[in-house]
């Protein structure tokens, strides 16, 4: 007895969006999957009709309900304050793992790293993809990064977890530590406390700025990546383009109890309506859906089939077009729905060459990460962070305004301009702009600081004629210090 379709809400996007969504869609059905589209609206045209959130309430009941969401890309409006949908509903459906695999299709796809089969496992949820960003003075803006122990041990835990259930054999954490010591630094520490759980698995370290030029040189070193935000959606598009084409990327993203799947790339308007768009990005990214809802043996014939189909030298332009640049000639050029056409007219058969897609035993459904508990960490006040808008004083001149406005609860030990430190014994020659970060600390180093000693040296400060704009309250955690020092502090 046939089982009830599942069903999936699926958004068909903007730009290239409908065709490769109905490409894909057309495919998987084909195929045999046990799934039921249901159509929703997100993206350009609800942006346009006034929601600036890009999506309804009623989409939301939808996506809330069903649980796994198969969606195309999508164009955010330029300006007007619309955010990025993509971000928003990663957030709010708590889709923390962002499952990107580049895989080399060599010989049939032009490619210089033949051996290539690397998957990027990125944080989706923090970073600085928290989208907190403010114009402090005149010249200067902000974006906060933001960096949780729970948010860094779900992906790091999840990294071992894909790892094991897919049989890869190591996972290389890329963080820049040596420079954001205390945020990428509690990525890298959380890495380094969860890898000895997972002794069959081999992990290394890598700073992200070497790490991704080894990723473009030697992907073949590479196994599972787990990356912060940030560096996880740079990182992935790059592999993606050296695989071949950003249009054969997938991704999936996936949180305890939802997930949606779509391709890495963008909806490419300029291209929309021509029938001319790679399909295999987001098609590849419904057989990552079928793994996930359980459907493994039409995931295993799609993949198959399109790897047949890729095999047999059905290319759309973009392989064409970098084909050509290698001097490659035996091809048949495609539009977006003959493509389809030809995986289905494929469907039961295996590639010659490439390996086989086999997703037996298989699940994306990692097991729900187990959290450190920190909330009852003791934080004891050691000091404030000041943010001062000056473009009149020299770093002298507000050093010495500042340290008498310090007294009596706290002493003024630095003021740093864009991270520089510039007093006291700054020089001259850097360079500053009108915003500073002043440090005060305990006069003596061990006198018990309280909140309403900063309320009296902000009135102090007011007082003087001076605009402070920003606070940073200075902690120790547990005695040990949660805070970045300043040069020579």
């Amino acid at each position: 007895m046939t089982s009830a379709k599942r069903i999936i809400p699926v958004a068909k996007g903007d730009g290239i969006g409908p065709e490769i969504m109905d490409a894909s869609l057309h495919v998987l059905l084909e195929a045999g999957a046990n799934i039921e589209p249901k159509h929703i609206d997100i993206g350009e045209k609800v942006f346009l009709a006034g929601n600036t959130a890009g999506i309804t309430e009623e989409t939301w009941d939808i996506l809330r309900e069903y649980k796994t969401f198969f969606k195309a890309p999508i164009t955010t409006p330029q300006g007007g304050g619309f955010k990025s949908l993509n971000v928003t509903v990663r957030k709010m459906l708590g889709l923390y793992a962002n499952v990107r695999p580049a895989v080399s299709y060599h010989p049939h796809v032009p490619i210089k790293h033949p051996k290539m089969n690397v998957v990027i496992i990125r944080e989706n949820e923090e970073d600085l993809y928290a989208g907190i960003e403010h114009q402090q003075t005149p010249e200067v803006v902000q974006c906060l990064k933001l960096i949780s122990r729970p948010g860094c041990e779900r992906i790091v835990r999840y990294a071992f977890e894909y790892a094991r259930a897919y049989g890869r054999k190591k996972v290389t954490c890329m963080t820049k530590d040596n420079i954001m010591k205390l945020t990428d630094g509690l990525f890298h520490k959380v890495f380094d406390e969860i890898a000895p759980e997972y002794p069959d698995i081999e992990n290394e370290h890598w700073i992200i700025d070497i790490g991704t030029a080894k990723l473009a040189d030697t992907p073949e070193a590479f196994d599972v990546v787990v990356m912060p935000n940030l560096y996880g959606d740079i990182a992935s598009d790059m592999l993606g383009q050296i695989a071949g084409s950003v249009g054969l990327a997938p991704g999936a993203n996936i949180g305890d109890d939802y997930a949606m799947f779509e391709a890495i790339h963008g909806s490419a308007p300029r291209h929309g309506g021509k029938n001319i768009a790679n399909p295999s990005g987001l098609l590849l990214s419904g057989v990552m859906m079928l793994v996930y809802i359980e459907q493994p043996d039409v995931a295993e014939r799609v993949h198959n089939a399109w790897l047949k189909t890729i095999e047999d030298h059905i290319w759309t332009y973009d392989l064409v077009r970098k084909g050509k640049a290698e001097g490659i000639t035996n091809y048949t050029e495609v539009s977006t729905a003959d493509f389809a056409k030809a995986v289905v007219a494929r469907l039961g058969q295996k590639p010659n060459e490439l390996k086989a897609a086999s997703y037996s035993g298989l699940s994306a459904k990692i097991q729900k990460p187990k959290l450190t508990n920190v909330r009852n960490a003791v934080m004891t006040l050691d000091g404030v962070d000041v943010f001062i808008h000056e473009g009149k004083l020299t770093p002298d001149e507000l050093g010495k305004k500042l340290t008498e406005l310090a007294a009596p609860e706290f002493k003024l030990t630095m003021i740093s301009n864009r991270g520089q430190k510039v007093y006291p014994e700054g020089f001259p020659e850097t360079f500053t702009t009108d915003h500073w970060r002043c440090r005060f600390k305990s006069p003596d180093g061990t006198a018990k600081l309280s909140l309403s000693y900063i309320r009296n040296l902000l009135s102090r400060i007011e007082q003087s004629g001076l605009s402070w704009i920003k606070l940073e309250n200075l902690y120790l955690m547990d005695g040990k210090r949660a805070y970045s020092l300043g040069q020579g502090e």
